[in-house]
């Protein structure tokens, strides 16, 4: 049975009880969860609560609203509390989850690249520069995030493209880590390397190139912890 929400609740507690009862099994992926009027009853809060609560978790992909029919469970997992963990996790295992993708990334782009893909690389490098404190470093991190997508991207891996892309802002949080501290920065040529070993076709190449790109930032939170 559910539990009632208490009546001073806002849509976010509303959106856990429910979320409580997906993850429970009680209301199993596909089925149709009680309408607005029997959830605002079950909750004990206002219909405008649930239509609130219910907005919240169709944006995390737990639940899609099928006009004419009614709201369904899409999904079981909610990443918001995964993402949450992550965040919480230390820079050093955060660099550390980087490199690990960016390296397999690397290493299926070396065997499925396409020229035109390298010129892509080049191109979007070209365009990334090098972080000045003076300028914009939102619009920095925009430009290298775009590069190493790209890498993503040309390994041909949906799924590891979805991965990278679900993180998109916990990576964006470990390359503003790196500017403006005592963390080493990658320079054009370190980024230069990373595309060489991509177009030699040789994964192993490639992989080692993302290594020891990632490196010197590692060993430098590793010395500091």
């Amino acid at each position: 049975m559910l539990v009632q929400a208490p009546r001073t609740s806002l849509a976010d507690t509303a959106a856990d009880s429910i979320r409580a009862e997906i993850s429970a099994g009680r209301w199993p992926v596909g089925s149709r969860i009680p309408i607005e009027p029997q959830l605002a009853q079950l909750l004990g809060v206002s219909r405008g609560t649930v239509r609130e609560a219910v907005k919240t978790l169709v944006s995390r992909g737990l639940l899609e609203v099928r006009q004419g029919s009614g709201t369904y469970v899409r999904s079981g997992f909610d990443p918001s509390s995964s993402l949450q963990k992550m965040r919480l996790a230390s820079l050093r295992d955060q660099f550390e989850v980087r490199r690990a993708l960016e390296v397999e990334a690397a290493r299926l782009a070396a065997v499925r690249h396409t020229a035109r893909d390298l010129r892509r690389l080049h191109t979007l490098l070209d365009k990334r520069g090098s972080f000045d404190p003076a300028d914009n470093g939102a619009a920095f991190i925009e430009r290298d995030l775009a590069f190493h997508l790209a890498i993503v991207d040309i390994s041909g891996n949906l799924a590891l493209a979805e991965t990278c892309r679900f993180i998109t802002g916990y990576i964006k949080e470990t390359i503003a880590s790196s500017l403006g501290t005592a963390l080493p920065e990658p320079d054009e040529a370190a980024h230069r390397a990373v595309i060489e070993g991509i177009a030699s076709r040789d994964p192993d190449v490639a992989a080692a190139a993302v290594r020891t790109f990632m490196s010197p930032m590692i060993n430098a939170l590793a010395l500091g912890s």
